[in-house]
């Protein structure tokens, strides 16, 4: 089991550079990827970020270039860099991670709101 806590987030004017926060508790140790989804009212959720245990980053097309998705293993935390929001970016951002070896599981935190105001 994995419990995900995030922080951040708020109402931000377009323009604006927030930062997302995630903390990991449980059994980090088996950990094997890290990431941030969001999903916008009447929309599906989807990826935004996300970075393998010692590996890659992926991004959105729709982020790429102004969102960083960075992790701090010693600290058991994944953060969400978010630089030039739009109000499209308006969403309920969830931080998640996949973990566990044959079977593994997704887990979710508890959603944090951002609002960009144009």
């Amino acid at each position: 089991q994995v419990r995900l806590v995030e922080s951040g987030g708020g109402l931000v004017q377009a323009g604006g550079s927030p930062r997302l926060s995630c903390a990991a508790s449980g059994s980090i140790f088996s950990i094997n990827v890290m990431g941030w989804y969001r999903q916008a009212p009447g929309k599906q959720r989807e990826l935004v970020a996300s970075k393998i245990s010692g590996g890659s980053t992926n991004y959105a097309d729709s982020v790429k270039g102004r969102f960083t998705i960075s992790r701090d293993n010693a600290e058991n935390t994944v953060s969400l860099q978010m630089n030039s929001l739009k109000p499209e970016d308006t969403a309920v951002y969830y931080c998640y991670c996949n973990a566990g070896t044959q079977p593994s599981y997704n887990y979710w935190g508890q959603g944090t709101q951002v609002t960009v105001s144009s």
